[in-house]
């Protein structure tokens, strides 16, 4: 294989170089720790770009005092700050609009890990700078090394303080050029002691606490490790981009692993960062064990650290299972996991004592993949697992109550039993009220039953009675075999209920998403399906639900439910921002935080069809958990489907007419064009004969190319009468001048006509002597009349027979027009009614004069318009002719004909 053939360019480099098109380029400026020089760094750089003609404007520059700072800023436009009023005073913040509405170049935003005042639009600032890069603006920031979200656990163990303000690691590795101001420890502590850091007693404190040398030494080698990290990471990513070879990553894969305790924070950042010296993708995975509930403050801890390493980066998985070492295994190999992330199990306990712990037992299944432990960190609290204390404070006190009701049942049942069943046998009895109280009300109430039913089969059945002392020691070992073997059963009892409470759950939740997607399936319109939509969704997560769909420029409320209009500005304002960034905007997200609502994009690809808008807190408070999430996030997507598939049939509609449409009006053009050029051809050689030979031809001659003329005006005037009687038809603008009409006399004038107009067929009236008058518009009758039969002249030979006759029918009185042509083929029949149709017979005859093909389509109009009916009969005797039958309602005349 070539060279060629080898080195080609990485699609996802590839991509990722795309993905910045259009997009302004950031420029971090990092540094070890605050006062090295970061932010003087980054004015004196923008200054030379502003020397070369560059607009620059500093957005946010925070001097802290310093002298040479401020010097340094000044000369450049500053924005000024925006107030935001939070507790009763005024804040001064980054103008967001400001510096959108400005548009410069280059924008400075100092200190990149910034946390906004509560009501700004995004909690922090580098979700402020990551809109402005969006809107195509170049951005210089500052940060810290500290700042970091991956060294976050690192930094706690050199300094021993928690940094609550973070940069999540994959925004820090999209910037697209990474500056290190270094400055070695010992000057940086010059300059704290000069005071060009903090102020004295400041200054005095930090060096106390943050600004020790060894802290400061270990701070400037993760700056320039993690420095070095993005600099090769940019070089691999532009070799890839430009088909440069090269010794590529071993295709290692690292899995953390995710549960309710405090480690797991710290177990997410170290695979994020092994993650980054493999130069290896990652995935953050959560095993739910069917039948062991969470409580709210476990959810919430593993709800946080599944968002935390999404913010890093990683792919997220939730998986089911009993046997957690088996199902992590599992996973792992189908992913092809190499490396394992886990926090190491607190020791000192009972249970870990009896039974190996989480990482050993997968350490002893696993001979393929490397384990690595996590210590739990310094300032870490109790693990948050569901203890056994937790399992019986969860539950109701009525299921307690239950479960001492059972046990009373039982004592009152093996009361009864006891005169006729061994004392040994009844402890059966007090078996079942364990397992009715775990059926019933959960582990909690069943392992209370079994504590509870051990004491009174001792109190009441085991010698000596009533007292809780036992007088042989097989009754104590028969008495803990029952206890083990209660709590055992009373424990899988209450298992396999919250197992079948999680599966109906499931199936509950599988079952409104088919009822939401075939509700969706049968809506047509956009309308339909935002009310759909929001009643579905509202059905499945009990929270108020608004769909806004745009309209124009705007994006107006399609669907509510309950059907109120909840939006207020701010909730507006988070809708809008969702719809035009395709991104979640509202609570619990990077945009307007403080709105109740979560607005999600309701999109396919990169089309944004409108925005789903969910209250997330309930009236007691709650916010949705992950599973709802999960599910609204699923709904979401169902109805961007169906919306996409409501635009799609309405485009296909209006394709569909416009080809129509295109046709007609091709059709028209070629039919106007051959039958206005034939008359006007004729009447423009006998005018010129006229003109040129005038008083060389005979009054013979003269009078029949003066005939000739007034035959073709008289046939381009029937054309453009036919044209607009079928506009008006179509239109709705036909108006019926209605009488009583004597339908003869209507079929004798279109007989002489047919004459007038040189026909050689024979046109005959064969008329009843009972037919009645009818109460029509004798004008447009006639004219159907005439269409119908100029029709058959043009589709028979010059020899044929026409006939015209009628026939009275209960009801009905029958007009009826028979010639004895080729007929109709049986595929044209069904068509002959409609616009710009012809016949392929007349292709047969020897009659070269056709339409534009609406003669039948007027008639059918005007007798539609009439009330009544047009029919077509073909072929009529022996294979031949064809018959239309104009058929009138025959309404009670006071007036009838006689013959």
């Amino acid at each position: 294989m070539s060279t060629t053939a080898i080195a080609r360019a990485s699609p996802d480099a590839l991509l990722a170089l795309a993905s910045k098109e259009g997009r302004g380029r950031l420029k971090i400026f990092v540094g070890a720790a605050p006062g090295v020089g970061k932010t003087y760094a980054m004015l004196a750089a923008a200054r030379s770009e502003q020397a070369g003609g560059r607009d620059v404007v500093a957005g946010l520059v925070e001097t802290h005092g310093r002298r040479e700072t401020e010097q340094v800023l000044q000369g450049l436009e500053q924005l000024p700050r925006a107030p935001i009023v939070y507790r009763h005073r005024v804040m001064r913040e980054f103008d967001l609009d400001g510096a959108l509405a400005r548009k410069p170049s280059l924008l400075l935003v100092d200190e990149f890990a910034h946390t906004n005042v509560p009501g700004s639009r995004h909690p922090k600032r580098w979700q402020d700078i990551d809109e402005l890069l969006a809107a195509g603006i170049d951005v210089w920031t500052t940060l810290n090394i500290q700042h970091l979200e991956s060294l976050n656990d690192v930094v706690l163990k050199i300094s021993k303080i928690r940094v609550r303000e973070t940069v999540p690691d994959k925004v820090f590795d999209r910037a697209d050029e990474i500056v290190l101001v270094d400055l070695p420890p010992d000057e940086l502590l010059k300059r704290l002691a000069e005071g060009k850091v903090y102020v004295e007693d400041t200054a005095a404190r930090a060096v106390e606490s943050f600004f020790k040398p060894q802290n400061l030494t270990a701070l400037r080698e993760l700056a320039l490790r993690r420095a070095a990290e993005r600099v090769d990471a940019a070089l691999v990513e532009r070799m890839q981009a430009q088909a440069i070879e090269g010794p590529w990553a071993a295709g290692e894969r690292i899995l953390a692993c995710v549960g309710p305790d405090a480690a797991s924070p710290g177990v997410v950042r170290t695979a994020k960062r092994l993650a980054d010296l493999m130069d290896a993708p990652w995935i953050a995975v959560t095993v739910e064990r069917s039948g062991v509930g969470l409580d709210a403050a476990a959810r919430k801890q593993v709800d946080t650290t599944l968002k935390l390493a999404e913010s890093l980066g990683a792919e997220i998985h939730t998986l089911t299972g009993n046997d957690l070492p088996d199902e992590l295994l599992r996973f792992a190999r189908f992913e092809n996991v190499t490396q394992i992330v886990i926090g190491r199990a607190r020791g000192g306990t009972l249970r870990q004592w009896l039974q190996r712990s989480l990482p050993q037992r997968l350490m002893q299944r696993s001979t393929d993949i490397g384990i690595h432990l996590v210590p739990l960190p310094a300032d870490s609290a109790v693990p948050v697992k569901r203890t056994l204390a937790a399992r019986m404070n969860a539950s109701a006190p009525a299921h307690f109550l239950y479960a001492a009701v059972a046990v009373a049942g039982a004592v009152l049942v093996s009361r009864g039993l006891a005169q006729v069943i061994p004392a040994a046998s009844l402890s059966a009895v007090f078996l079942m009220a364990v397992l009715f109280s775990a059926v019933k009300s959960g582990v909690g109430p069943a392992i209370f039953a079994s504590a509870l039913s051990f004491l009174t089969y001792n109190f009441f059945f085991i010698a000596p009675l009533y007292t809780f002392t036992i007088a042989e020691p097989y009754e104590l070992l028969a008495l803990l075999v029952y206890l083990v073997v209660a709590v055992v059963a009373a424990t899988l009892a209450g298992r396999l209920r919250e197992q079948a409470r999680v599966s109906a759950g499931r199936v509950r939740a599988m079952r409104r998403l088919y009822e939401f997607t075939r509700r969706l399936s049968g809506l047509a319109t956009m309308d339909a399906i935002a009310e759909g939509a929001a009643s579905e969704i509202h059905a499945s997560l009990g929270r108020p639900v608004l769909v806004l769909l745009p309209q124009g420029d705007e994006l107006v409320l399609a669907a509510a439910w309950p059907p109120e209009d909840l939006l207020d500005e701010a909730a507006t304002m988070a809708a809008r921002w969702a719809f035009t960034h395709k991104e979640a905007a509202g609570f619990e997200t990077g945009t307007l935080p403080i709105v109740p609502w979560r607005f999600l994009p309701v999109r396919t690809g990169d089309t944004t069809y409108g925005v789903v808008g969910v209250m997330m807190q309930g009236k007691d408070g709650a916010a949705l958990d992950s599973e709802a999430q999960a599910l609204l996030d699923t709904l979401t997507e169902q109805t961007a489907a169906a919306l996409q598939r409501a635009v799609l049939t309405r485009d296909m509609v209006l394709a569909r007419t416009a080809t129509e449409t295109e046709r007609v009006r091709n059709t028209l053009l070629a039919s106007i064009s051959h039958d206005f050029r034939t008359p006007l051809s004729s009447i423009l050689g006998s005018a010129t004969s006229l003109l040129t030979y005038g008083d060389k031809i005979d009054a013979s001659a003269t009078r029949d190319l003066l005939a000739n003329i007034r035959e073709e005006a008289e046939g381009l005037d029937e054309m453009v009468r036919n044209l607009l009687s079928i506009t008006r038809i179509e239109s709705g603008a036909l108006e019926l001048r209605r009488d009583w009409i004597d339908l003869r006399e209507i079929a004798a004038r279109v007989i002489a006509a047919t004459r007038r107009r040189g026909a050689s067929h024979g046109v005959v009236l064969q008329w009843p002597a009972d037919v009645p008058l009818v109460y029509a518009d004798a004008a447009l009758i006639e004219q159907a009349l005439g269409n119908i039969v100029a029709n058959a002249v043009v589709h028979t030979p010059p020899t044929s027979q026409i006939v015209i006759d009628a026939e009275v029918e209960p009801g009905w009185v029958r007009l009826r027009v028979t010639d004895d042509g080729p007929g109709i083929a049986a595929a044209d029949l069904p068509h002959i009614f409609e616009r710009f149709v012809q016949s392929g017979s007349a292709k047969a005859t020897s009659n070269d004069r056709g339409g534009v093909g609406l003669g039948l389509a007027i008639a059918r109009g005007i007798m539609q318009a009439h009330g009544g009916t047009i029919a077509a009969v073909s072929p009529v005797e022996a294979g031949r002719g064809t018959r239309m039958i104009l058929s009138f309602v025959n309404t009670a005349a006071t007036e009838v004909r006689e013959p």
